[in-house]
Order: structure tokens, then sequence, then C-alpha cells
């Protein structure tokens, strides 16, 4: 049996991985293996390895021994030593990386380095922040890549890679968004004791290379959320840096009853909160994909995910700046954007995957990679 290893850092990863984990354990002909660690490890954040401990894998490493500081450059270095030892010992097939965060790119860099294939979920995708120089560099290291759509797929031939590694997946998430299993909203409810009818969900993420001015982007959201005239669900930004400042700032309102803030959400809860919400707002990838998938408005807040969409694409999107007379404005308008429109996949991501394992080639392919010159 070939083994697979799933890195997962995060409670947003470990959303687009879990249905691709759950098809590979299933399987016959394939051993999952699901390497844990970053953010998930990290008490503020909610703990979260409880949760994957509790999905019941047969093979799950936590990375206890990891150091989680608040520079992402010695994480990444951590990661990659911890992560060697790991797979040195385990000798797997294939890693399986998402996405942009430094877990991925220690996975790459290990497997890259020691002659394992890498398979990329949701490379050729754009961000607006430090995020996509790792996309880009996990790409390129990768030698497999599982995309979310076609022109995801033609911004890695721009970046040289070989067509025939390419293979369109779409957003394994959509999976589990479809699922006929999701709680029910009461359900959700009452687990995290939700008492609103009509409400907002807030997450909102430190952009690292605007560190100078998320103390006061922070404060002019929450201004705005606070004068908005709705409840709110809030969701703690995940651990990069500058974290703790918007930590910092939900403290302060932690005894308002308008608002319920939580460090972390189980992912099928999350989904079915988001199902049900009168919007989202904040600078969250999930504003981007998930909201178009269930049709829910949502207001991107200034440059994290700069280029990932087309508002006249993606209809129930409205982009703003982090001023709070923009965000109130584009609040005001809300029940304008119930539009839904996902580019990123229709659901058969989990079965997709499996077919592209069953083909030979990609256990055939070479490790050494070529850049493919367009100009030739």
């Amino acid at each position: 049996m070939r083994k697979i290893v799933f890195i997962t850092g995060t409670r947003a990863d470990y959303g687009k991985l879990k249905a691709l984990i759950q098809k590979v354990e299933a399987s016959e002909s394939y051993e999952a293996y699901v390497y844990v660690s970053g953010m998930h490890l990290v008490e503020t954040f909610g703990s979260t390895y409880h949760e994957i401990l509790k999905d019941g894998y047969k093979n799950v490493y936590i990375a206890f021994g990891l150091v989680n500081s608040k520079s992402m450059s010695y994480n990444l270095g951590d990661v990659i030593c911890n992560f060697t030892g790991y797979v040195k010992n385990l000798h797997p097939d294939l890693i399986v990386v998402h996405g942009d965060r430094v877990d991925a790119l220690a996975g790459a860099i290990v497997g890259a380095l020691n002659n394992i294939r890498v398979a990329h979920i949701e490379g050729g995708e754009l961000s607006g922040t430090i995020d996509e120089s790792i996309r880009h560099a996990v790409s390129k290291l990768s030698h497999i890549h599982l995309v979310c759509n076609t022109e995801a797929k033609i911004r890695l031939i721009q970046l040289g890679e070989e067509e025939r590694r390419i293979h369109v997946l779409g957003s394994p998430d959509i999976d589990i968004m479809n699922a006929d299993n999701l709680p029910t909203i009461e359900e959700a409810k009452e687990r995290y004791g939700i008492p609103f009818c009509n409400y907002g969900v807030l997450m909102y993420h430190p952009v690292t290379t605007e560190y100078g001015i998320i103390s006061q982007n922070i404060k002019n959201v929450l201004s705005a959320v606070r004068n908005s005239g709705y409840p709110y669900v809030i969701i703690y930004p995940n651990n990069d840096f500058g974290a703790e400042i918007i930590i910092n700032e939900y403290k302060k309102m932690e005894n308002d009853k308008k608002y319920r803030i939580f460090s972390s959400i189980r992912f099928e809860y999350f989904l079915t909160l988001l199902k049900y919400a009168s919007f989202m707002i904040g600078n969250s990838s999930a504003g981007i994909r998930e909201t178009g998938v269930y049709g829910i408005p949502a207001i991107d807040i200034g440059s994290r995910q700069y280029g990932r969409y087309d508002v006249k694409i993606s209809k129930n999107i409205q982009h703003v700046a982090e001023k709070e007379e923009d965000i109130l404005e584009a609040v005001r308008h809300i029940d304008n954007y119930r539009h839904v429109s996902s580019i990123f996949g229709s659901g058969n991501s989990a079965e997709r995957f499996m077919e592209i394992l069953n083909m030979g080639e990609i256990w055939d392919i070479d490790i050494q990679k070529y850049f493919i010159d367009i100009l030739s």
C-alpha cells in the first residue's frame, strides 16, 4: 500500500484536506497519514488538534515538539526539522500540502530535498500578502499540482510548470459544504451558545506586510461592526504576525452580549453557521470561496485577498477599504449581494483526487523538474 502524508497546520487547511483524507483512509490501496503542526497546537487558537483526533484516523502524528513563536521564519525551520525526522522514519510515497502556509512550504521543501513526490493543492492562485509568495514557492517545489480551476492551471504554466503535472481538482471543502450530514442550525447554535437569529460572521486576519497599521485597521473594522446594528459571531484570526493585536481588541468586546467570540469553531459547524448568516465580513478566504457556494453576501476588507476574485463574476462580494464609513455603506447594501457564484469546483474533489492517485503516470512522473520556457 502506498503511504500518503497530509500536512495540516491550520483549521482552514484541514477543512480543505478532510474530504481527501477520509477518501484515502477508506481505500484499500493507500494508507493515510496526518501530520499535525502549527496553529493546531496553540491553546490560544483552540488547540484544534483535538478535532482531528476526534475524526478517528488510524495514523495521526501531533508534532508536540514544535515551538510556535511569533516568527514565521523560525516556525518554518522548526517544522522542516521535525517533519524531516518524521518522513525519514515513515518513507512516504507522496506528501500532500495545501495552499500558502509555512507548514505547506516546510512539507514541500522536505519532499523536494528528499526525492519524495509532493502534491500541492490550490496552487496558481493570487492573494495580496506574503502568502502569495509562499504559495508560488510551494508550487515550484512540488511535483504534482491539484488546482481549483483552469485559471490557476494557466498561471502555473506561466510559472514554468509542465502541463502534464497539473490536474484540475476543484476546492475540496466544497465536498463537505454540499454534504447531507452537516449539523442543523439549531444544533450549531446550541453547541456554541449563539442566541442570534440574524447575525454577521466576522473573520479578520493580520496582513503581515502591513503590520504597522493593523491596530488602526482592526479598530476601524470593529467600530463599524458596533455601529452596524447586527450581532456577530466572531472567530479569532490565524496565528500570523500581528494576530495578538486583533485578539486584544476582541477581548475588549467579550462582555457585550451582541457578540459571541470564539478561538475556533469546528469546520462543519462553521459551515452551518455561515450558511444561515446574514453576511460575512473580514478578509478571510472563506469570504471569497465558501460564501459564494452558499450565496451569502460577503464584505471583503483591505488588501489580503487582492486579485483573488473578480466582482463581475463573484457577484456576492463587495470590496472596501478599512474605513468605517465604507464598511457601513457595504452593510447597508448586503441584500443586493445574495448571489451563488462559485468558480472553485462542484463538490466532487475527493472522487477526482482518487482518480488522480489511481493514474499510473503520477507515480512515474519525474522527480527532477525543468522550467518550461514560454519563449522557446
